[in-house]
């Protein structure tokens, strides 16, 4: 198999984040939130997955007719800000107005923040919270708190995008990714986990959730404390 090919074959499996989104949107209009979240923690993996591979094999260099970064931006809108959105109006979670303000904050910023030039740090972190909704979307339907505590968590990391807070990338953030990249794969089998349990509340798979969503949340920021780092 050439370099070329596996290039190719790196853009082809990106491309497979499109079908789990449908898939996951399918079982969201239905109703069927575990199955929707299972579909979406799949296109977590892959996402996880082909950053590496494209890197390895060089994609714009050896398969540059496709933007690699462009289609990984369009699933990533898809899998972390769109379906999630829509879930936390449908399901009820969010009730009333709360709940229109959820996705009219959530999609509108994400589209600003995933074209932002600036979203990537020295240090190949985040430069404010990177969108991913789908990560406290499914620690609301595990949780269930009252739905004013998930109205102050969405208007938090709404104006967290936009704020000189670090957050931080389970692979590509050096500093401290001998836990980071293992709390990353812990809360995609927590995730993955609870889901298959429908969420049930006496699980274990939702302490893990919820602690390993705290430590990706707070890692970036804890650098920029400790380190007394600037982006």
């Amino acid at each position: 198999m050439t370099l070329r090919s596996r290039a190719l074959a790196v853009h082809l499996f990106t491309a497979t984040g499109a079908v789990f989104a449908m898939l996951a949107m399918l079982a969201a209009v239905d109703g069927k939130w575990s199955l929707m979240f299972l579909w979406l923690v799949v296109a977590f993996v892959v996402d996880g997955i082909d950053g590496p591979l494209a890197r390895r094999y060089n994609v714009k260099e050896n398969a540059p007719e496709f933007d690699g970064v462009l289609l990984d931006l369009i699933i990533d809108y898809l899998t972390y800000v769109f379906i999630p959105a829509f879930a936390l109006f449908k399901s009820g979670l969010m009730a009333g107005w709360t709940g229109w303000f959820a996705i009219i904050i959530i999609t509108f910023a994400s589209a600003l923040y995933f074209a932002d030039t600036r979203m990537k740090t020295k240090d190949n972190s985040f430069s404010g919270f990177p969108g991913c909704w789908n990560m406290l979307v499914i620690v609301i339907f595990a949780v269930e708190p009252n739905f004013w505590v998930s109205f102050g968590l969405v208007t938090a990391l709404a104006i967290a995008m936009f704020v000189p807070v670090k957050f931080v990338h389970p692979v590509r953030t050096e500093r401290w990714r001998m836990v980071t990249l293992p709390m990353a794969l812990g809360w995609t089998f927590f995730a993955g986990w609870a889901a298959w349990v429908d969420f049930h509340p006496e699980s274990w798979a939702i302490q893990g959730l919820v602690a390993t969503s705290v430590y990706l949340t707070l890692a970036g920021a804890a650098q920029q404390i400790i380190y007394r780092e600037t982006l």
